[in-house]
């Protein structure tokens, strides 16, 4: 079964290309373009997509507002924000927003095709180290709020240790080297801290991390 695709940017060139690179797959199906969020909100409507290309800075209603009202619709399709820097406020403000990870718009053709793939089984995307960059930058220094280390007061001892290492851009294998457990007790726990803390993903685990201070622990 395709992934079903629409590509939002107020660029034309821009989503001619995506559409370019992803028409080359024979499982991803590019189902709509939009070139404003308006735009994007009917066309999401009307195709159900399963994920949304969404580029943050444009004129009108922007991605970030776009994003947050495709997740909370009835039919929430997935988001990928596109952005030109890694270091953007927009992105974070894109991924509180509701969005599973980000993209640059010069990303290689296989990191695109592969973003949407991933993004599409329900897991985010975003390079461990560019998302914990992105985040340090805009939170600043990250010290802890009350009221979300309050959220932690839910989690074991063991399921805090491992949102502490889910912060600081661990894969589960790391995970797993670095507690002395296997692959799958770790996908056990992180799936358990997501439910715990109502979190839709990694992407969300990092920044609720961050602003709970855990990026600071050894």
């Amino acid at each position: 079964m395709s992934v079903r695709v629409v590509l939002v940017d107020d660029q034309t060139l821009v989503r001619t290309g995506f559409r370019l690179v992803l028409d080359e797959t024979g499982d991803i199906d590019v189902v709509g373009e939009a070139a404003n969020g308006n735009q994007a909100l009917d066309v999401v409507a009307r195709t159900r997509p399963d994920v949304v290309l969404m580029d943050v800075r444009m004129p009108g209603l922007d991605g970030i507002e776009t994003t947050r009202r495709i997740r909370s619709g009835p039919h929430p399709a997935r988001v990928i924000i596109l952005t030109t820097f890694d270091l953007d406020e927009y992105v974070l403000a894109g991924l509180r927003a509701g969005a599973s990870g980000f993209l640059l718009k010069d990303a290689l053709a296989a990191d695109l095709v592969s973003a949407v793939r991933v993004v599409a089984a329900g897991e985010a995307v975003a390079a461990p180290s560019v998302t914990r960059r992105l985040i340090a930058h805009y939170l600043g220094s990250p010290a802890a709020q009350p009221a979300n280390g309050e959220r932690l007061a839910a989690l074991t001892s063991r399921e805090r240790e491992v949102l502490a290492l889910i912060t600081r851009g661990l894969s589960n294998a790391e995970i797993a080297a670095v507690l002395r457990l296997s692959e799958s007790t770790v996908k056990t726990h992180v799936g358990r801290v997501l439910a715990k803390l109502d979190l839709r993903d990694r992407v969300q685990a990092v920044i609720l991390g961050y602003e709970c201070g855990l990026a600071e622990q050894p």
